[in-house]
């Protein structure tokens, strides 16, 4: 068995912190230039700093995002980006996610120390590929989303058991080869390319009949439409021995432009499915509806296995709705406690004293709670926590630790923007 590394996305600081807490093995974030979300909060290069001191200081690395498409006009600021990565103090990133050959190049000549690693975004749909890059130095391929596990299987017979393949198994799927769009840039002027993508795979849509210019059928099977490009999500948990035996190193989660209770939730049930399968390929059996309860827990499109056992059907779309399940309203982060042994929080959505929420824990355990008590910044006692990003203090009764994550069941759907 190769050693498995559950590679874990991160929005912002915030967010880095938790994956690495609640089980990383590394984590892929995006500065402020040259990655494929702009819409995400992405980190200055202070924060950057920060948050790559955090994660080694776990023993978690960090890979750095460059994944656009470039023009001429992006080359220029790549090398000074890269640079400017390669000088940081006193830890640079571990590897740089790259999918284009002139910016592949770049990091080569300016980051010569830091592994590149090939995004998925280049079409690496063959053992012919994989090998093409590791003539130019990469240390690591993230295969195509439209490979099966039989094919990724072939490729890792056939190629230097040195080199590492990096496969996403869950989360969002693109409707686009590898997630190349043309749709975003076509209706908005916003490049999906270029990291600016307005997912228009979810919007409603009609057909025109060439003879028929101006006349819109709509497509629709009831009262709600149809949404022709949407896929399901992605979901392998109940597929780890399979990914294991076709020799993929990197299991990477989709998500950065989630929540840290979407993050925390995805890899603290990963990072035990996976520990429980080298512990006891049994106890992996028995903990199944565990996984299974917790990972549908966080807001999802139902779920699919995507290309990895063959083609997909009509079954891998969803035609009747744009929405995603939720099982949970994430509250806040739990961070120190004052004088009195209330705890910090940064409110993420409003909760009330007297409420019973739930408190995630890293290993597992998950807390059913009463809230006892809350106190804004100048120890005045409040019944609940109205305003988004309010700092107040808040007793639950128990010891808490840092990091623990404070949620509210739920169950409704949620429409997407």
């Amino acid at each position: 068995m190769r050693d498995i590394e559950l590679l874990v996305p991160a929005s912002s600081l915030e967010v880095l912190k938790i994956a690495v807490i609640y089980g990383a093995d590394a984590v892929y974030i995006g500065g402020e230039a040259f990655g494929l979300r702009a819409k995400a909060k992405n980190f200055s290069y202070e924060e950057m700093a920060e948050g790559i001191a955090f994660a080694h200081a776990h023993n978690v690395k960090v890979y750095v995002t460059a994944n656009i498409l470039a023009h001429n006009y992006d080359l220029e600021g790549v090398r000074a980006y890269f640079k400017e990565l390669n000088q940081m103090k006193p830890d640079r990133p571990d590897a740089l996610i790259i999918a284009d050959p002139a910016i592949f190049m770049i990091a080569k000549e300016e980051c010569p120390d830091i592994e590149r690693h090939v995004s998925t975004q280049a079409n690496n749909t063959n053992y012919g590929t994989f090998k093409f890059w590791r003539d130019l130095g990469a240390s690591r391929v993230v295969t195509a989303r439209e490979l099966s596990l039989r094919e990724i299987k072939e490729i890792r017979s056939k190629i230097d058991d040195e080199m590492e393949i990096e496969t996403f198994i869950h989360g969002a799927m693109c409707i686009s080869y590898s997630g190349r769009c043309l749709l975003s840039n076509y209706f908005t002027g916003r490049d999906a390319n270029s990291g600016a993508c307005t997912h228009p795979c979810r919007w409603k849509y009609s057909v025109v009949e060439e003879k028929r210019p101006g006349e819109y059928l709509p497509v629709y099977e009831n009262e709600r439409g149809t949404y022709i490009f949407n896929s399901k999500d992605l979901c392998m948990i109940e597929h780890i021995p399979d990914l294991i035996d076709a020799g993929i190193d990197s299991y990477k989660i989709e998500g950065r432009m989630k929540t840290a209770l979407y993050v925390a939730t995805v890899a603290r049930t990963y990072r035990k499915a996976i520990n429980d399968y080298i512990e006891s390929p049994e106890k992996y059996e028995k903990n199944m509806p565990w996984y299974l309860e917790q990972i549908k827990s966080c807001t999802y499109r139902q779920f699919t296995t995507g290309f990895f056992y063959g083609k997909p059907t009509e079954e891998t779309q969803i035609y009747d709705n744009n929405t995603y399940e939720k099982g949970y309203t994430y509250l806040g982060i739990v961070g120190p406690a004052n004088e009195k042994g209330m705890y910090r929080l940064e409110q993420r959505n409003k909760f009330s004293v007297g409420e019973e929420i739930e408190i995630m824990k890293p290993n597992g355990d998950n807390i059913t709670v009463t809230v006892k008590a809350m106190e804004n910044e100048k120890g005045e006692a409040m019944e609940s926590c109205p305003h988004p990003q309010q700092i107040f203090y808040v007793d639950l009764g128990i010891q808490l630790d840092e990091f623990d994550i404070l949620r509210r069941q739920e169950n409704e759907a949620i429409a997407l923007d």
